[in-house]
């Protein structure tokens, strides 16, 4: 039996891993048009407002047309590579890894782009010096949305070298001119941005590692669930979580707790469908809690009951006690709903019994339960069905004599039970 972890269940923790790269990637998209309509909108302005500092930048002024054809052609593909992404998530396809590259080396062109229309229509140096390079530093910052430690990296190689291509075409460099306008200058600048394409990866991975951890946890929680049944308690969980446990199919010692709402299918024919659910809820929640105070686990709900089990899937040696001391404050908060709600009374059954029984995960492929099978979880359904014949609302078998003894109990004797050929003695505790 595979153990309590999400790499048991791989292609829905895959699948579930997937999806939140790619919500990862749709945010860094959103980021990048973002941006890129702002620094149009921006230049534009001042382009328009500053007419001054245009002409000192370019003889002539900035042509309006210029931020337009350059950035205006890098919003429209970030757009578009936006919905066909959009459209790849609702259809539950993957991107395809070279396509994340090469989307990688379209937008990292961009601050080339800029620098080489700028570059080509004033002097070099200021190009080169003004703030289009610096916009390198924020596609490789938004590429550690990508999740992935080479496409950072590989963000981070295309802007070293798109911008130390470019100086050597736009100036051209040299080894002995102007600092800035050196070979060592505008290399050192490069290995920066590849540094930073570095740092960028490690931090993507570092964001990838607990995106996967997150989705490991989620994903082993809701195997744990699907095991145990609707209801397991937050230490139960943990417990598993932590400790990564098998759950072997084997014979242990459990006690198993039954509980029935007496006449409560007559009831609902009175009740609308709403209040039948809404009584049920309230009225299990307080008995779940009760369940879970008690070292135990609510492994099936029965339509008007439900079935507990102590002493799995964890060995408890307080098994049988815990189960009579769950029971008896059950009563005790049922005679408390009973007196807080006179509409509403609720009369039960509880029976309860400790033995030996198979336990193991039961199912299909797709929906698997933890489960308890065997004598001892027959004969606590029948204690829990004399509790009509008796009258009594607890029932105990002889095996927990020494518990019934301790806690008052009334011994009513070997009593015939059906299913069973010798008399089973039963003690009443309520």
């Amino acid at each position: 039996m595979a153990p309590i972890s999400a790499a048991s269940d791989g292609a829905p923790y895959a699948d579930a891993l997937r999806r939140e790269i790619m919500r990862s990637e749709q945010q860094r998209m959103r980021a990048v048009a973002i941006i890129l309509v702002f620094l149009l909108l921006v230049t534009v302005a001042a382009t328009g407002l500053l007419p001054e500092l245009s002409e000192r930048l370019m003889d002539g002024g900035v042509p309006m047309w210029m931020p337009v054809s350059t950035m205006g052609p890098f919003i429209v593909y970030e757009i578009v590579a936006l919905l066909v992404l959009r459209w790849r998530m609702a259809h539950d396809r993957d991107f395809p890894m070279i396509g994340r590259f090469v989307n990688a080396l379209v937008e990292t062109s961009l601050p080339g782009a800029i620098v080489y229309v700028m570059g080509s229509r004033m002097a070099a140096h200021v190009a080169l010096g003004g703030w289009p390079p610096l916009l390198f530093f924020i596609f490789i910052l938004l590429s550690t949305l990508r999740l992935d430690f080479w496409l950072s990296v590989w963000t981070g190689i295309v802007a070293a070298v798109e911008l130390l291509l470019l100086a050597n075409w736009l100036l051209p460099l040299s080894w002995d001119g102007p600092v800035n306008e050196t070979f060592h200058y505008h290399s050192s600048r490069s290995l920066i941005l590849l540094l930073g394409g570095v740092v960028a990866g490690l931090v993507a991975v570092s964001l990838r590692r607990q995106f996967e951890n997150s989705v490991a946890t989620a994903a082993a929680r809701d195997r744990v669930t699907n095991l145990f049944g609707q209801h397991v308690s937050p230490a139960v969980v943990d417990r598993l979580l932590e400790t990564g446990a098998e759950l072997p199919s084997e014979v242990r010692r459990v006690c198993v707790l039954f509980l029935d709402i007496r006449g409560f299918t007559a009831e609902t024919r009175t009740r609308t469908a709403p209040d039948t659910v809404a009584l049920l809820n309230d009225f299990f929640a307080e008995m779940v809690d009760i369940v879970d105070r008690h070292n135990g686990i609510v492994n099936k709900f029965l339509g008007d009951g439900f079935l507990a089990l102590f002493g799995a899937p964890f060995d408890d040696p307080n098994a049988a006690e815990d189960a009579v001391a769950a029971g008896q404050a059950m009563l005790v908060a049922i005679d408390r709903w009973n007196v807080a709600r006179p509409s509403q009374v609720l009369r039960v059954g509880i029976g309860i019994h400790e033995g030996e029984a198979v336990t193991g995960t039961i199912g299909s492929p797709q929906r698997k339960e933890y489960t308890v099978i065997g004598d001892t979880v027959n004969l606590a359904a029948r204690l829990e069905q004399l509790t009509k014949e008796t009258g009594a609302r607890l029932l105990v078998s002889g095996v927990l004599e020494p518990i019934a003894r301790a806690r008052a109990g009334q011994d009513l004797g070997p009593i015939a039970i059906r299913g069973y050929e010798d008399k089973v003695r039963v003690w009443r505790l309520a």
